[in-house]
């Protein structure tokens, strides 16, 4: 029976232990994306193939994480309203 979860944290992308990977087609743009990375402090290994299309997930899933949400808890239906009226939230504002 193989093992799914070994207990190893995975490391992040873009950092030492594992540098982003892309891929490029020109010089040129090879410079512009690794300009991006050394602003932004990141780890990162170019390919330059230009017979293939350029592969540059990994910059794109760096540039748009997503930010944590912080969800506001929910008013039961037993508890006083938050309007100040005194009455109970399914009877006032919860209708």
């Amino acid at each position: 029976m193989e093992k799914i979860f070994n207990g190893e944290k995975t490391s992040k992308i873009g950092t030492e232990k594992r540098p982003a990977v892309v891929h490029v087609q020109t010089e040129e743009r090879s410079k512009e994306v690794a300009a991006i990375f050394e602003e932004k402090g990141w780890k990162y290994i170019i390919g330059l193939e230009p017979d293939k299309p350029e592969d540059i997930t990994d910059l794109e899933i760096l540039l748009n994480t997503t930010e944590t949400r912080v969800v506001e808890s929910k008013i039961g239906r037993n508890e006083p309203c938050p309007c100040g009226s005194g009455k109970k939230y399914k009877k006032c504002c919860g209708q």
